[in-house]
């Protein structure tokens, strides 16, 4: 059996007992419903949640370009430079180990309640991991190849291009998908928090009501979320793997003209 039936197995196993174990009373249905039930709320109120989910779509695709772009951008930038590297990772790594919901109510002072707050924090939320992580993987370049691009005349820029940026890509794709991730529980846990709108706002209305059925729907949706952004990131992995190959022979005879 393939790692992937095994996966597969998996996932029809917990499918299964989310069904059966409510069904049989074995958990009380307040605490864990049906997954039929789940998606029977789902169904019914599709509207409600099609609308909730565009608003939360919107403030994490703005999140994950300020997250993931960023975080990147500025890895690459702090992780190719030794002095920047000193100055900016211990402070980047503190940070990290904070709980930044804690602060969240700083950011509504700052940037009211509405969706600014949720984007603001999920970027930060999601932008230090990424940013840690591709500048790990920058530091695990063979610096020959540095060597041999600056002797054929590579500026910084191209360096970065050409050189750092292809090498570090299972470092940095890698990065994504936690970042990608902590971007989506930002914004839920975010909505959750303060919103009139979006699939945590749903999450936390429906919860004071008592209706799991509901809750457990607007969760079904969070998890599509993020196994579609994870579906999405091995889809570039697959489509830069020759990429990657090609910046590991930049010695090669390449050219930086």
């Amino acid at each position: 059996m393939t790692p992937a039936h095994v996966r597969w197995l998996l996932l029809l196993v917990l499918l299964v007992l989310w069904e059966a174990l409510p069904r049989a009373g074995v958990v009380p249905t307040l605490f864990l419903p049906t997954l039929s039930g789940s998606l029977l709320a789902l169904w019914q109120d599709k509207a409600e949640y099609f609308a909730n989910l565009l608003v939360t779509l919107n403030e994490v695709l703005i999140a994950l370009i300020f997250a993931c772009g960023g975080g990147v951008l500025l890895g690459l930038v702090i992780g190719a430079s030794g002095v920047m590297r000193r100055l900016m990772l211990p402070l980047a790594s503190s940070l990290f180990a904070v709980p930044l919901v804690v602060l969240y109510p700083l950011f509504t002072a700052w940037f009211g309640i509405g969706s600014e707050s949720k984007i603001v924090f999920a970027s930060v939320y999601g932008l230090l991991p990424t940013l840690l992580g591709t500048a790990a993987g920058v530091q695990t370049i063979d610096h020959h190849l540095v060597t041999v691009a600056a002797s054929m005349g590579a500026n910084r820029r191209q360096q970065i291009l050409r050189v750092y940026v292809p090498a570090t890509i299972p470092t940095v794709l890698a990065a994504l998908r936690i970042g990608g991730a902590l971007v989506i529980v930002g914004v839920v846990v975010a909505e959750m928090l303060t919103s009139s709108a979006g699939i945590g706002f749903l999450i936390s209305r429906y919860r004071t009501l008592l209706d799991s059925e509901n809750v457990f729907a607007a969760i079904l949706l969070v998890l599509f979320l993020a196994i579609a952004f994870d579906a999405i990131v091995q889809f570039v992995e697959r489509r830069t793997a020759g990429w990657q190959r090609s910046g590991q022979g930049t010695g090669d005879g390449a050219s930086f003209a």
